[in-house]
């Protein structure tokens, strides 16, 4: 974290670098897996996937929300086409979401949800990954 420069940094949507060291969970969708970075900080999520040009097939993003909500995406700044998998609490996909490179269109869930989770653009629907359909893996896993 940056400290000490005050207004000399540029706004998060303007950065030009994309962030690339996120902490990393693995995530499942039916049989397969997915490597996801964590967007845990307000930060981290408002740069998301911003300047990448590309992302390994099985790789992806995971918002992490504080509370359930209404959560509406863009894709100002971001180079690749994206899906997006609106994901409640038990880990079932509310709704999805095919985004455009350099958008400011609003794509957001049809229900509050605490997650968000972006694959490449056609991910689920090549494996045939539907809403309704429950991810696997820790952030979806209840305490006993």
């Amino acid at each position: 974290m940056l400290t000490g420069l005050g207004s000399a940094l540029p706004p998060a949507w303007a950065q030009e670098v994309p962030q690339l060291d996120l902490p990393r969970i693995k995530l499942t969708a039916g049989m397969y897996q997915i490597e996801v970075q964590l967007a845990l900080t307000a930060e981290q999520k408002q740069l998301g996937l911003m300047q990448r040009r590309e992302m390994p097939l099985h790789e992806g993003m995971l918002f992490v929300f504080d509370q359930p909500a209404t959560q509406c995406f863009w894709m100002k700044n971001t180079l690749i086409p994206l899906t997006a998998a609106f994901v409640a609490d038990d880990g079932s996909i509310v709704n999805l979401v095919d985004m455009k490179p350099q958008t400011t269109q609003s794509h957001c869930s049809t229900k509050p949800v605490r997650y968000v989770l972006e694959m490449n653009q056609g991910w689920f629907a090549k494996k045939g990954i539907k809403s309704g359909v429950k991810l696997g893996g820790r952030p979806f896993e209840r305490a006993p």
